[in-house]
């Protein structure tokens, strides 16, 4: 299994490409781009089958991380409508990077209307050989990521004990 891309909500998505690209480096594969209700595409068709008849419609871009995942971030036009999807209950409570630029990333996220949601952490502050920080930060839309200085292997792993 591998990770192809996750679905991302935001309120304003210049101001959303502009954050994801210049504070996290992510690259543009398809810049922001208008969604309309329409059932003659297949793009159209799958969307009334996920928000249901009568969206208003929303914009959408596709950036990607270095090693290839997608994120694809949604402006809705009409936030306040009711779709099938209910967004209070969907279950992601946050997604995760991985950077050798652990300060210069937290540094730029507050740059670009981020925000830091604690202190930086180490996993394993007893045991030097092992540094490994993590931080929770929030997009300037709320959305909760979390930044780690080394893999998720690394950090996770019994076998570094």
């Amino acid at each position: 299994m591998k990770m192809s891309h996750v679905g991302i909500m935001v309120g304003d998505m210049d101001k959303a490409v502009e954050f994801y690209t210049k504070a996290l480096g992510l690259k543009t594969v398809m810049g922001k781009s208008a969604v309309v209700e329409e059932k003659e595409s297949a793009i159209g068709a799958m969307c009334i089958a996920v928000f249901g008849e009568g969206f208003k419609g929303f914009n959408i871009a596709h950036l990607v991380t270095s090693d290839g995942v997608g994120f694809e971030l949604f402006e809705m036009i009409d936030r306040e409508e009711k779709h099938n999807v209910d967004f209070t209950k969907i279950g992601i409570f946050h997604y995760c990077l991985e950077t050798d630029d652990f300060e210069g990333v937290i540094k730029r996220v507050e740059q670009y209307g981020g925000k830091a949601r604690m202190d930086t952490m180490r996993y394993h502050p007893e045991d030097e050989n092992r540094p490994y920080k993590m931080v929770y930060l929030e997009d300037p839309f709320g959305n909760l990521f979390e930044l780690y200085s080394h893999s998720y292997s690394e950090t996770y792993s019994s076998e570094y004990e």
